[in-house]
Order: structure tokens, then C-alpha cells, then sequence
């Protein structure tokens, strides 16, 4: 059943799939191993543009994540196909299917299991399809007369999710999307996906309402809620790759909310008692002020007592972004002898009609970075708090979902403790946007109906705790992964994540942000769901055409 051939790549007639999609077929070249077998000549420059999540991007043989020590290395393909429509795509798979060269799918290549590349397969590279269509009243195929055409709008599968906003933005909508705006949006609503108003808006899946899918016997597919449903709802976070190559999704819009706003800071804390209260303060206001679905994004622990505040909200003014943090702030300054902030707190609100917008983004200095190759376009903007992802080598990474019982008052402390102890060992963040509690109806009902480990409807956030290092392949002089530090660093995020586990023993995890190593995988990242997904998986794949780490059906 297990169709996983070794790397034949060099046995393998190209020619019958070059009849099909010309010049379209292309060999992969590794810069990596090209720099690797010149003794590391020009390796200097090559990691500088590594750097750069644009390049990533653009380049076939490269992922925005280039391994993970003791899982995988990032390798090249033999050949891709660069599809600019879901015909190449069907003759892509038609031709695995019937070689059996590995087959592998990559649009935005942010896999941190390393599903998008394979030693000497054949890729499937959506990049090119990155067009847009925005809908003012979309009707799926299939959908009965009783259900309402909605705003909407389809996007190419090659398409990122920082285009995205700003097309969608510029129609005075809003499209639930990522946080990184160079992730790729076919693979992000797969996997479920979270942005940081998704307790607002629910999940990228849960906003999904049709999607094109070519399924492993080559045949292009419509899928929705009405059409061929158990297929649709494998889409909505099954993983991304697995029940076939997406090749356009069309997304529910809502109205553009007024206002976005951040809220940035940090907090040291002069003594462990400071640090204790600290942990429970802050846990404490967030139940009372933030633990709703205007509120999103990340509260981090550190070592060292560091607490490190990056919030996002939407439908606040600046006045009113200010009022809520007023008491939290005031509460620290009052205490300088425990206390001391890590320069001056960064409160903003931007109108939602600037907030993804590039024009407006390039002047947010040291907040917002470019592509700097000299041909790329000035819209080619990315967070500067993504900079550390381009290229990365994992060394550990975990995610666990905590539930809302934690912040009432009889539970909250032994969650402050669990906090505390943690972050002794390596810096742990609670991401309220990737858990739906609290969040509004129409977020918690959409995402109900999606493939996501339902346990997303009770957390409060997703605590993730992870160790990665600079780009690094091997055989490359000087930029060699760093094996033993990356061992050493892992066993800190499993003590870590220990003293959280004993909190929540059984708690499942975003498929997404998870760990490579789990050996309970099918009931943490899917739960009650994982059976259905086996089933269209044996249906729509029975030979396991798309596999990968981890994916449904992977033993």
C-alpha cells in the first residue's frame, strides 16, 4: 500500500512528461550543493541571500526551513514542474503515478516537517499560480438555492499570504490568513492555520469554501461542502499535500476591521518573587482584559525572568489600545525596584486598510523588512520578527494546546508554576490566537466543522516551545549544522515542555507546529477526526501517492 520508492530519479524517461508541459519541466540545481562541491566558494554570499525569505521562495531547490537535526535535510528534487495551470499539474501526477518518482509539493515550502522536498523527486512547484479573484458574491458549485452567496475570494495556489491581504485589503475586506506574510496560502489553510485574529475570524480552513484539487488518479476535482464533502473536509486541515495538489482555494472575506493594532514590550524581573508575581499578573490580566476575540498573538517567558509581550487586536484606536495596557503598565512602573522595562512599550493602531499594505509597511523601520535583491519588487515586505525563520535549522520543537479551565482563578496558579518552572529551562509562548476559546461564535463554529484536533475549541492558546539555529547544510566549511548544540538544546525544550505536560498530560497539538518525534501524532494532532481522514485518504489515495512525514495514513 505504501508506494515509497528510493531515489530512481536517474532511471526515470523524462521526456514523455516534457511532451506534456514543455518548457515548463525544469532541472533543480541546489546552490547549496553547488557551493558544497566547490569546497564552500561563495558560501558567504549564498547564506547572506539564505537570509532573504523572498529568494527562498523564488528558488525550486530550497525551503524556507532547511532541516531539522536528527529528522531531515533539506534536498533538491531531480526535476520540477513549474505549473502555471492544474492541466501541468494533472501531468505531473499522471506521471508519478506511473513512474513512481517520489512526488513532493511545495508553494510557499514552509513544512517544518520537511514534506516539500525529497531527494531526487519530482516537484510539484506552484509558485507561478499566485493569481487572485475577489468575489462580491460567491456561489460554489453544487451549493443548494438556499445557501447565500458570500464575499469571497479565490487565490492560485502559488499565492503568499502578504499579497493577499493587500489585494483583499484593498477592496475594504479582510481575509483570515497567517502571520507571516511570505507563507504560502494552499499549504497554510491545509494544515488548518492560524492569524492572529483567528479567535475573531476562526481558522484558515474554517473560511475555506471551495477549493480545485487534482487527487492522484490526475483527475481535476471541485470540492466543497456539497460536492464530494469527505474530500473538502480533508482539506480543511488534514495536512497539506496529502489528499492531493490544491490548485486554487476560494476564502470566505469579512468586512475590513477599522483598526489593527500591536502591542510590543518586555519586562525583566529583578528577583524570583518578582518573577512569580509577574507571571501570574499578566495571566491574570489577560483573563480579565484580553481572553477574548479582539485579542491575539504572543506572551513569552524566558529565561533570565523575561516576560516579552507581542499582542495583536483589531477594532481598537490608538486611545483605546493605550486604555487597555494602562493598568498592567502602571501596575510595573510602581514597582522599579522589581521590575524593569526593556525600553519604552511600542502601543500602535494603524487603519485596517494600512496595516498590510507595503507602501505603508516600509516605513514601520526595524518593524518591517525588504527583499533586497536589486530587481525585486518594493512590495516584497516581511516582519522582521520572521527574519530568524528564513533558512532555520530546528533543533526541537512542541506545541501543546492548554485548555480555559487553566486561567480560572483555582487553576491559574498551578499554570503560573508551570510557566515558571519552564522557562528555567528554554523560553516558552503562549499563542492565544491558535487556541479558539473565547473567541467569537462564528470563529468557533466554523472551525468546528473542520478537520483540526477539535480540542482547538477549548484552549485559550497553543504554548509552543522550540530551539532552532542559523541556516547551516552539511558539507558546507563553516556552515556545517551544529549537531552537539542541537541535541543539548532539544533536551532543554523536553524538560521544558515536561513541566507543562504534567499540567496537561493529554493535550493534542497543531499539526502545523509539532513534533517531529511524537509518537502519538494521529490522536494529538487530529483527535476524534483522524479515523474520517483515513477514510478519504483510502479513497481518494489508496496507493499513498502524497505521503509524508506524519500525514494521514503515513504507516
Amino acid at each position: 500500500m505504501f508506494a515509497k520508492p528510493t531515489d530512481r530519479s536517474h532511471h526515470i524517461d523524462w521526456s514523455l512528461l516534457r511532451s506534456k508541459v514543455q518548457e515548463r519541466l525544469i532541472a533543480v540545481q541546489s546552490p547549496l550543493a553547488a557551493v558544497a562541491d566547490a569546497g564552500g566558494a561563495g558560501s558567504e554570499e549564498l547564506f547572506r541571500r539564505i537570509k532573504n525569505p523572498y529568494y527562498l521562495g523564488d528558488e525550486p531547490s530550497l525551503t524556507q526551513t532547511l532541516g531539522w537535526i536528527d529528522a531531515w535535510t533539506s534536498q533538491p528534487s531531480a526535476m520540477a514542474v513549474a505549473a502555471e495551470s492544474s492541466s501541468d499539474i494533472a501531468a505531473a501526477v499522471d506521471f508519478a503515478r506511473q513512474s513512481g518518482v517520489r512526488l513532493v509539493v511545495k508553494g510557499g515550502g514552509h513544512s517544518y516537517f520537511g514534506n516539500s522536498n525529497a531527494a531526487g523527486s519530482l516537484l510539484v512547484w506552484t509558485r507561478r499560480m499566485d493569481g487572485m479573484q475577489l468575489h462580491d458574491s460567491f456561489r460554489g458549485e453544487g451549493w443548494p438555492s438556499s445557501a447565500p452567496a458570500v464575499p469571497a475570494v479565490s487565490v492560485g495556489a502559488g499565492a503568499i499570504w502578504g499579497r493577499v491581504y493587500d489585494k483583499v485589503t484593498r477592496s475594504g475586506r479582510y481575509v483570515q490568513g497567517g502571520g507571516c506574510l511570505t507563507v504560502g496560502v494552499a499549504g497554510f489553510v491545509q494544515g488548518g492555520g492560524f492569524g492572529s485574529l483567528s479567535k475573531a475570524f476562526g481558522t484558515g480552513a474554517a473560511n475555506l469554501l471551495e477549493a480545485e484539487v487534482v487527487t492522484a488518479d490526475g483527475r481535476v476535482r471541485i470540492v466543497n461542502e456539497h460536492v464530494e464533502p469527505e474530500l473538502f473536509f480533508a482539506l480543511r486541515g488534514g495536512g497539506g499535500g496529502t489528499f492531493g495538489v490544491v490548485t486554487r482555494m476560494t476564502l470566505k472575506t469579512h468586512p475590513l476591521p477599522s483598526f489593527i493594532g500591536a502591542s510590543l514590550f518586555g519586562i525583566a524581573a529583578k528577583s524570583e518573587l518578582a518573577w512569580r508575581t509577574l507571571v501570574d499578573r499578566i495571566l491574570s490580566f489577560y483573563s480579565d482584559n484580553l481572553f477574548n476575540s479582539t485579542w491575539g498573538e504572543q506572551i513569552r517567558f524566558a529565561p533570565g525572568r523575561k516576560l516579552s509581550i507581542a499582542m495583536v487586536c483589531h477594532g481598537l484606536d490608538q486611545n483605546q489600545v493605550e486604555a487597555v495596557w494602562r493598568p498592567f503598565l502602571s501596575w510595573v512602573a510602581e514597582r522599579p525596584n522589581d521590575y524593569a522595562l526593556a525600553g519604552e512599550p511600542l502601543l500602535i493602531a494603524i487603519p485596517g486598510s494600512k496595516f498590510w499594505d507595503p507602501a505603508s509597511l516600509r516605513g514601520l523601520s526595524g518593524i518591517v523588512l525588504q527583499d533586497d535583491r536589486p530587481d525585486a519588487s518594493p512590495d516584497n515586505v516581511f516582519w522582521a520578527t520572521n527574519l530568524g525563520e528564513a533558512g532555520q535549522i530546528l533543533n526541537a520543537y512542541e506545541s501543546v494546546w492548554l485548555s480555559k479551565d487553566l486561567l480560572r482563578p483555582h487553576r491559574r496558579q498551578s499554570l503560573a508554576d508551570a510557566l515558571v518552572k519552564a522557562s528555567n529551562y528554554w523560553p516558552v509562548s503562549l499563542h492565544t490566537n491558535k487556541g479558539l476559546a473565547g473567541g467569537s461564535t462564528e470563529a468557533l463554529t466554523a472551525t468546528r466543522r473542520t478537520a483540526t484536533n477539535p480540542e482547538v475549541l477549548d484552549a485559550f492558546a497553543l504554548l509552543i516551545c522550540a530551539a532552532d539555529a542559523k541556516p547551516a547544510w552539511p558539507g558546507i566549511p563553516g556552515h556545517e549544522p551544529d549537531i552537539v548544540r542541537g541535541r543539548q538544546e532539544a533536551s532543554h525544550v523536553t524538560a521544558a515542555m515536561a513541566a507543562i505536560r504534567r499540567l496537561a498530560p493529554n493535550a493534542g497539538c497543531y499539526v502545523s507546529e509539532a513534533n517531529y518525534f511524537d509518537a502519538h501524532w494521529k490522536t494529538a494532532y487530529w483527535g476524534e477526526n483522524y479515523q474520517r481522514l483515513a477514510r478519504a485518504k483510502r479513497s481518494y489515495d489508496p496507493s499513498n501517492l502524497f505521503h509524508g512525514h506524519h500525514t494521514v495514513e503515513f504507516d
